[in-house]
């Protein structure tokens, strides 16, 4: 993988004893029930979410009623005290996002450090839900799901870094169709829909939440393609893919080939290529396909109704022929990808082991062979949310045989340290060693005070050096002076 990635994602919460009128007050104070070394003050200022990737800035951003029903009438979010920012010394950013205890990864260059730092981030959300349950005297649980059986709905969004050189049009013609079908192994399956009564058990959720093709609106009337032209890096050399038509995948090895595929789509789109099959309407497409339990998966295309899977396979023929032998990332990727939709097309349930949709319809049918339970019942409606409950002791996934990415001990290393080879291994280490000293903070750069004044570390100047050497540099600094003294130099 040759592409800085990441993933956000906005946790479910269920206290004990609270409704949603609480929402807000509960996710924030769960946040703020971190226990490991972290430091506050986000620095909002370099922030644009209106601007549009298509060359304008949206007057305002459309907000879904269902979240007017969290919190208490007049409260207001958006403040610091309310979104509760934390950065980690792992380089990753947790805060109160709606009502949701948000965990976003730091940046990652490695497609195996993406895995361990998404599971890291399960560790640490759970950490503070037992440190809050053990505070407040309320049970409280975290589910890496979206949907709440309610009818609202919450994000699992990716980031891509992408060059501004290449047309936004044209990520978007190729992403639409690639997007609308990589729900085939996306998905992390739902019982029942918020919209309609059937069917019993879909492969998505959150193919039922998207409105439009394209816009820059994520909590209301949701695209496809995001255009949030919001970089957080050189915004003249780069562009960020704001891509939030995914589920939360659970199982690692979801997440990888999610991730790895769109980067060699991406990496397609760079080379002046798109696809030869395009979906008519994509957003009617990944609701029918997500819907569709003949497991079929018919498509309206510009060629005729094709299978989704026959549209996934001109993406991953075309990546197989031009980056086949790159680097093993990329190979793994190539054949994760091919075994998926091979295993898809002869039997999905096969696949149990390492997709979210297969495993979680093996385990709700066990249920359904209790008395007195049938799809739409409350008991099978738990045992969905049940299935992403990130408490090993409390997680129906946790009981499963899975296909195993990475161990337990870099797992355990992500929980603390950042990857060395970008810039979150700079942004970590100054929080890890700086914390008092940290005025203000973004992906892209830190306010420190000395006492000359106040030191701005642009984290980006280092990114054109071996970053790797500039880290073990940092790390070797014996003194907050020396420390200070350095970054300084380091940054332009």
């Amino acid at each position: 993988m040759h592409r800085l990635v990441g993933i956000e994602t906005e946790y479910g919460l269920v206290v004990e004893g609270r409704d949603a009128s609480h929402q807000m007050e509960e996710a924030a104070e769960v946040v703020r029930s971190l226990a490991r070394k972290h430091a506050p003050g986000w620095d909002y200022r370099a922030e644009s979410p209106r601007r549009d990737a298509r060359g304008f800035t949206a007057d305002r951003l459309r907000f879904d009623p269902e979240d007017a029903k969290l919190g208490k009438p007049g409260e207001t979010f958006g403040d610091a005290a309310s979104r509760s920012d934390r950065v980690l010394t792992n380089g990753a950013r947790l805060y109160n996002d709606h009502g949701h205890p948000e965990y976003s990864t730091p940046e990652c260059l490695s497609l195996m450090d993406l895995v361990a730092h998404d599971q890291a981030g399960e560790r640490i959300v759970q950490e503070c839900a037992r440190v809050y349950a053990k505070r407040t005297g309320r049970a409280a649980h975290a589910i890496k799901n979206n949907t709440d059986h309610q009818g609202a709905s919450y994000g699992t969004h990716e980031n891509y870094l992408a060059l501004r050189s290449v047309p936004f049009e044209s990520y978007a013609h190729a992403l639409l169709t690639f997007l609308a079908t990589r729900i085939l192994y996306v998905g992390s399956g739902k019982a029942g829909s918020w919209r309609l009564s059937e069917p019993a058990y879909q492969i998505s959720q959150r193919a039922d939440v998207f409105a439009e093709p394209i816009g820059i609106d994520t909590l209301y009337r949701r695209p496809l393609i995001n255009t949030r032209d919001e970089p957080h890096a050189d915004p003249l050399e780069w562009r960020r893919i704001h891509i939030i038509a995914g589920d939360a995948n659970i199982q690692p090895y979801a997440t990888a080939l999610k991730v790895g595929a769109t980067c060699l789509v991406l990496d397609l789109v760079e080379d002046g290529w798109q696809p030869h099959i395009l979906l008519r309407d994509p957003v009617r497409a990944i609701a029918q396909i997500s819907r569709d339990d003949s497991y079929q998966w018919p498509a309206d295309t510009d060629k005729g109704p094709i299978g989704a899977i026959e549209i996934q396979r001109q993406f991953l023929n075309e990546a197989e022929h031009r980056y086949r032998g790159r680097d093993a990332q990329t190979d793994w990727t190539l054949d994760a990808w091919k075994a998926t939709l091979d295993g898809l097309e002869m039997d999905p349930m096969t696949l149990a082991d390492r997709l979210d949709w297969p495993a979680k319809l093996n385990i709700l049918r066990m249920f359904l062979d209790e008395d007195g339970v049938e799809w739409g019942s409350d008991r099978l409606v738990a045992a969905d949310l049940e299935y992403h409950n990130v408490d090993p002791d409390a997680s129906l996934f946790a009981c499963l045989e899975t296909v195993p990415l990475v161990s337990e001990e870099r797992i355990e290393a992500a929980m603390s340290r950042p990857p060395s080879d970008t810039r979150a291994g700079i942004r970590g280490l100054i929080v890890d060693r700086l914390t008092d000293r940290i005025e203000a903070i973004t992906w892209g750069g830190v306010e420190l005070r000395t006492e000359s004044g106040t030191l701005r570390v642009d984290l980006n100047s280092f990114v054109g050096e071996p970053l790797n050497d500039w880290v073990t540099t940092l790390r070797n600094a014996a003194t907050d002076e020396e420390l200070l003294e350095l970054l300084k130099r380091g940054s332009k």
